[in-house]
C-alpha cells in the first residue's frame, strides 16, 4: 500500500523534530488534535471500545517538555492523558490509533490501549501518581551511571491529592536526582474543579521539598522557548524540579462526560493556544498544513482499518520470565543463623554484582535494619545500602524504576504488615509491566519480616502471604531454617527476573540453618521457579499423616510431629515448600496424590490463601484421602502474649487436628 509520508522530520533517535516557529508548532499540534478527533469519531462508529482521554486544547502544553528531551537517556513517564506526550516522543501516529482500536499494528499490539503504552523510554499508566516513584528510581539509576538524561514525570493537577506524589518528590529531593515533575494544570479533574480540592499554592508544594519550581502558561507566546530553557537548566544542574503549566482542556475527561456550562467552554475556546498560533500564520501556509495533515490522517485511518484485530498466538497463562542460567552459590556456612545467612548472601550479592542495590528504612550501620539483616553492609558498600524515609510505597516504586533501568534492587519493608502500603505499586505496576510489555523486565525483590509470637500486636504480627499469593505475576518465596535461606535470596536476585516478595519469619532469624534430614522433592519443568525455591520434606514415604507447612510454622509443626510420633506412634511426613506462588502444582501433586491424610498448617488466615489453593488443587485432581487446614482465625492478633498464643496455631492445636482426622 502506498502511504502518505508523515509531515515532520525525525532526529537520529527517530523522535519528531518540532521547531519553535509558530508554523512548526501549529503543524504538529494540529496533527495531534485531528488525530484525537479521529479517535473520537472511530469511537462513535463503534470501532473503539473501552476508554480514551484526549488532550484537546492541551496539545501545546503536552508537546512543550517532551519536544525538548533529546538525550538518548531521557525518559518520559506519563499518565492516562498521554496521547500528546506519546506522539511528541515517538511520532508513531499509526501505532497510537491502531493501539486504541485494538489492532495488531498498535504500538503495544492492542494490550495497553489508550492508557498503558511502552515505547523505548516512554511509559504510561492509568493510575494517578503511580509512575512518580518509578520515575525517581529510573533517575537514580541515570545519576549513578553519570548519564546526562533526565526523567520527565507528567501528571495532571488532580494528582496533587495523591500521597505517593509527595513521597516521590521527597525522595527526588534527598537523592538529588534529575527528575522534572510536570503538572498540567487544567483546573479540573474528572468533573470536579481542582480549586475545590487543592489547598495552598501548587508551586510552593514543590519548593517545600527543595525542588526548583516554575510556573508557565501555555498561552504565553514564549511558552515553548521557556519550557525548553527549563529542560536545559535541569540538565545542567542535575537535580529535581517542578514545572506547573496552566492550560485548558477543551474536551471531556473521557469521551462524553463534559458537564461544564457553555460559557466556560466558550472561554476555553477563546484561550486555545493552537488557535492563537494559527493567528500568526499566513492563510496559505495554514491551508497547506491542514491539507497535508488531512491527507496523512486519511491514509493513517485506512491503514489502521486494514490492520487485523489484535489476537494471541496462544492465550498467555502467566507473565513470568524464565529463570536465568547462572551459577551463583551462597558461601554462607551451613551452621550459621538464618539472619547471618541472609546477611552473608546480601554481602555476596553486593560484592559480585554491581547492579545490586539495597533500599529500606534504617538499613545503615550501626543499626543495620530492624532485625539486623543488613548489619555491616553500609560500611562495606557505601552508596549501595540506602536508608530511606518512611515511604513504603515510594521506595517500592523507586525499586521498580531501578529494576526497569537495569539495576537489581532489594527493597526491605520493615514489617510485612506495611506491605499494604506498597500494594498499588506491586499490583498495578511491578507485575503489570512484564505482562503487558515484552521488552520490560522488573527484577525486583521485596524483603519483609513477618509473623507473630513476639507480642507486637495487631499491625506488626501479621502473615499477609494469603493476600499476596493471589497477585497475578508476583512470586512469593517464604523459606525456613530447613532450606538454604541465603541461596534462596541469591536465586531471587540473580536468577529469577520477576517481581518477588521474599518473606522472612521473625522467629526464624535466630534459628540455625540445618536441613536436618529434609530433602528436596522432585521438580518438573512445568513448575516455574520450583528448582530455585525448592520444596523439602522429611519423614516416612508411607505416612499416616502429612503435615504441609512453611516459614515460621515449621518449628511448631516439627514439635507436634515429634509428639505424634513418640506418643501416638504415628508415621509423620512434613512437607515444607519455599515457593508459595506460583504454586509448584505438579511437583506437589506427584508427592501428595497418594497420601491418605494431609493437614495444611499456616500462621496466616487459611481462608482464600495458600492452604485454600492446596486443597482446591487436590480436589480438582481427584484426591481420595482426607484433608484439613489449620491457621489463625480472621481477627486482629492480640498484643498480650497469653492472648496471642491462644490465637496462633500451636503444637496442641496441630495434634488435635491430626487426631480428628484419624
Amino acid at each position: 500500500m502506498n502511504t502518505t509520508p508523515h509531515p515532520f522530520d525525525r532526529n537520529p533517535l527517530g523522535k519528531p523534530i518540532i521547531g519553535t516557529a509558530p508554523k512548526e508548532l501549529f503543524a504538529f499540534g494540529h496533527l495531534i488534535r485531528e488525530t484525537e478527533k479521529l479517535i473520537l469519531a472511530l469511537f462513535g462508529r463503534g470501532l473503539v471500545s473501552g476508554t480514551t482521554h484526549t488532550c484537546l486544547g492541551q496539545e501545546i502544553c503536552q508537546m512543550a517538555v517532551v519536544r525538548a528531551l533529546n538525550d538518548p537517556d531521557d525518559h518520559v513517564l506519563s499518565n492516562h492523558r498521554n496521547h500528546g506526550h506519546f506522539l511528541a516522543y515517538s511520532g508513531d501516529f499509526l501505532g497510537l490509533v491502531a493501539e486504541i482500536m485494538g489492532r495488531a499494528s498498535g504500538v503495544c499490539g492492542g494490550f495497553g490501549g489508550s492508557q498503558h503504552i511502552a515505547y523505548r523510554n516512554f511509559h504510561s499508566n492509568g493510575v494517578q501518581a503511580g509512575m512518580t516513584a518509578i520515575g525517581v528510581g529510573v533517575a537514580t539509576a541515570l545519576k549513578e551511571r553519570m548519564s546526562t538524561g533526565i526523567v520527565a514525570i507528567i501528571i495532571g493537577d488532580g494528582t496533587l491529592g495523591e500521597g505517593l506524589l509527595y513521597e516521590s518528590m521527597n525522595l527526588a529531593s534527598i537523592w538529588e536526582v534529575p527528575v522534572l515533575f510536570v503538572v498540567e494544570h487544567n483546573g479540573i479533574a474528572q468533573t470536579t474543579y481542582t480549586r475545590h480540592t487543592i489547598g495552598g499554592d501548587i508551586v510552593a508544594r514543590g519548593r517545600a521539598f527543595g525542588l526548583s519550581a516554575w510556573r508557565l502558561d501555555d498561552q504565553d507566546p514564549e511558552f515553548i522557548t521557556k519550557a525548553a530553557e527549563i529542560v536545559d537548566l535541569m540538565r545542567q544542574n542535575g537535580g529535581p524540579g517542578m514545572l506547573v503549566i496552566d492550560t485548558g482542556r477543551l474536551g471531556p475527561h473521557s469521551k462524553g462526560d463534559d458537564l461544564r456550562p457553555e460559557d466556560e467552554r466558550e472561554a476555553l475556546l477563546a484561550r486555545d493556544p493552537l488557535k492563537k498560533l494559527a493567528e500568526n500564520i499566513a492563510p496559505s501556509d495554514l491551508a497547506a498544513i491542514e491539507i497535508a495533515n488531512k491527507a496523512f490522517l486519511c491514509d493513517l485511518e485506512s491503514r489502521a482499518l486494514v490492520s487485523p484485530l489484535a489476537t494471541f498466538d496462544f492465550v498467555p497463562q502467566h507473565s513470568l520470565r524464565a529463570a536465568l542460567d547462572l551459577h551463583f552459590v551462597s558461601t554462607a556456612a551451613s551452621s550459621v543463623s538464618v539472619r547471618q545467612a541472609l546477611n552473608d548472601a546480601l554481602g555476596q550479592l553486593l560484592e559480585f554484582d554491581k547492579s545490586v542495590v539495597l533500599l529500606g528504612e534504617d538499613l545503615h550501620d550501626p543499626y543495620g535494619g530492624a532485625f539486623k539483616v543488613t548489619a555491616g553492609l553500609s560500611e562495606r558498600f557505601p552508596g549501595r545500602v540506602i536508608s530511606t524515609p518512611i515511604s513504603e510505597a515510594g521506595i517500592t516504586g523507586a525499586g521498580i524504576g531501578l529494576a526497569m533501568a537495569g539495576k537489581k534492587p532489594v527493597v526491605e519493608i520493615m514489617f510485612a504488615d506495611f506491605l499494604s502500603l506498597c500494594m498499588d505499586q506491586v499490583y498495578n505496576h511491578a507485575v503489570k509491566f512484564p505482562g503487558m510489555f515484552p521488552d520490560t523486565s522488573v527484577p525486583l525483590v521485596i524483603r519483609a519480616p513477618c509473623g507473630g509470637r513476639r507480642g507486637y500486636g495487631p499491625t506488626h504480627s501479621q502473615s499477609p502471604e494469603n493476600i499476596f499469593v493471589s497477585v497475578p505475576g508476583l512470586t512469593v518465596v517464604y523459606g525456613s531454617h530447613r532450606h538454604n535461606p541465603g541461596q534462596l535470596l541469591i536465586n531471587a536476585v540473580e536468577r529469577w527476573p520477576n517481581p518477588t516478595l521474599f518473606l522472612e519469619h521473625k522467629l526464624l532469624y535466630s534459628e540455625k540453618v540445618d536441613p536436618q534430614g529434609y530433602r528436596p522433592i522432585a521438580v518438573g519443568p512445568e513448575d516455574l521457579g520450583a528448582n530455585l525455591f525448592p520444596t523439602v520434606h522429611r519423614g516416612s514415604p508411607e505416612p499416616d499423616i502429612t503435615l504441609l507447612s512453611y516459614g515460621g510454622m515449621l518449628p511448631v509443626v516439627e514439635r507436634a510431629a515429634d509428639t505424634l510420633e513418640q506418643e501416638e506412634e504415628l508415621l509423620v511426613e512434613i512437607v515444607a515448600p519455599a515457593l508459595l506462588a506460583p504454586l509448584p502444582r505438579q511437583s506437589l501433586l506427584r508427592l501428595l496424590q497418594d497420601r491418605s491424610r494431609i493437614l495444611v498448617v499456616e500462621e496466616s488466615h487459611p481462608q482464600f490463601g495458600f492452604s485454600a489453593e492446596i486443597l482446591a488443587m487436590l480436589a480438582e485432581n481427584g484426591f481420595a484421602g482426607r484433608v484439613a487446614r489449620l491457621g489463625t482465625p480472621p481477627v486482629p492478633i492480640a498484643s498480650a502474649r497469653n492472648l496471642e498464643s491462644n490465637q496462633l496455631p500451636d503444637e496442641n492445636a496441630i495434634i488435635t487436628a491430626v487426631l480428628g482426622m484419624l
